[in-house]
């Protein structure tokens, strides 16, 4: 479904972010993208999504392909319309409206194919705390009930690719099992593609297909999730367990022999 090759992300025109960078995201998969902070992860999302333009960043080589054709040069509005929507990270409701107006402003791309009405009952279904809040301001919603109407109000949408932008930052682990299945019943029931950006990788892996792993703008490893999960890297870099099972802080781990064994 989606192909990104060997990209190259500079911003002002100055700042290589991405430093050739391929993934692929096939039909009806869910794929992590780990890294720590300044890996390049939401840069990689904004590429695809056209938001970069906002930022002052350009894809200044390599292609982005969804369905066989090229969208790295679309404007925003032309993505979504192709069916890709992004949730962006740090739970972007409209905090001045209700959980309805919300739902209301997602389902704007498809005003004339659909009716809101079924629309919304179909979200509710998936997200039944928001039924219970529909009338309430959604700035006053908790951290998680936010992150759901973000979710929702994308999925109301009904896209053919969620690109989801750390959705478990900040959130009690319980609320995060409980996005995390609805993001993976999404996907079986939609007939979705989901991108996921991530720093747990625990969850993300949890309910991925495949995963990749960004350090410093480039792709360092991939494969099939359950592979990461038990690769003995991953365990130690981003679980904090060694090959001894040991707790070791991130801080302790010499750079050099990180970038070692990726290279391996």
């Amino acid at each position: 479904m989606l192909q990104v090759n060997n990209i190259e992300v500079c911003y002002s025109q100055v700042i290589l972010v991405l430093k050739g960078v391929s993934l692929d995201v096939p039909d009806r998969s869910i794929v992590a993208l780990l890294g720590a902070n300044g890996a390049g992860k939401s840069t990689m999302l904004k590429a695809i999504s056209g938001l970069l333009k906002t930022e002052e960043g350009e894809v200044t080589d390599g292609s982005i392909e969804f369905n066989s054709n090229r969208i790295d040069h679309m404007e925003p509005e032309e993505i979504v319309k192709k069916g890709i929507t992004q949730v962006m990270e740090g739970r972007m409701v409209f905090e001045h409206l209700t959980v309805d107006e919300n739902l209301e402003a997602g389902h704007y791309v498809r005003r004339r194919q659909s009716n809101l009405s079924s629309e919304r009952e179909m979200v509710f279904d998936y997200f039944p705390r928001l039924k219970a809040l529909r009338h309430q301001v959604s700035g006053y919603l908790s951290g998680g009930e936010q992150q759901m109407l973000v979710i929702a109000r994308a999925l109301i949408a009904r896209p053919k690719l969620f690109l989801l932008d750390e959705p478990s930052m900040g959130l009690a682990p319980m609320i995060v099992e409980e996005i995390f299945d609805i993001v993976k019943r999404i996907k079986e029931e939609q007939t979705a593609s989901v991108l996921l950006v991530e720093q747990n990788a625990v969850a993300a892996l949890s309910i991925a297909d495949r995963g990749y792993v960004m350090e410093n703008g480039k792709i360092v490893l991939d494969g099939p999730a359950q592979k990461l999960i038990d690769n003995p890297d991953i365990k130690e870099f981003y679980l904090g367990l060694s090959e001894l099972g040991e707790k070791k802080k991130y801080s302790e781990v010499k750079h050099y022999k990180r970038r070692k064994r990726w290279l391996v």
